[in-house]
């Protein structure tokens, strides 16, 4: 049913909900993951030797860490896994990472880091929900 299983993450507690069920599926439909964390530039701007490059440069950092927990994680259950840190506006990001990968589906937390709003869906989301050209699921 699924090759290819996109999940994005930013490391909040829906990101690592739908982590495990995208490593669930993988395991199941002998499936590959590809995790991915995109660093919202447009919050900050390109670097250009700033106090910006050095906010950018942590939390590529941090993604990079969370994506090879991710890694380790599907090594375990012995799924394939790869990853990428990306640059630029998560929802468009995700959205050209799954058309690159033709990837089958796109398992996503319902909500991230940033959101405030309990209960209700996240921007990010909500956009990917919205405007992807194939099936997502939310955790």
């Amino acid at each position: 049913m699924y090759d290819t299983i996109l999940v994005p993450t930013d490391g909040s507690d829906p990101a690592n909900r739908a982590v495990e069920h995208a490593l669930e599926l993988a395991d199941r439909y002998d499936a590959d993951v590809h995790a991915m964390y995109c660093v919202e530039t447009h919050r900050y701007g390109e670097p250009a030797l700033s106090s910006a490059e050095i906010v950018l440069t942590r939390l590529e950092e941090q993604g990079q860490a969370m994506l090879e927990e991710l890694g380790d994680r599907a090594d375990n259950v012995g799924v394939d896994c790869s990853w990428n840190v990306c640059h630029g506006r998560p929802w468009e990001e995700v959205r050209s990472t799954a058309e690159e990968l033709d990837a089958d589906l796109i398992v996503i937390g319902f909500q991230g880091q940033s959101h405030r709003r309990t209960g209700k869906i996240g921007s990010v989301a909500e956009r990917i929900v919205r405007t992807a050209d194939r099936p997502v699921l939310t955790a």
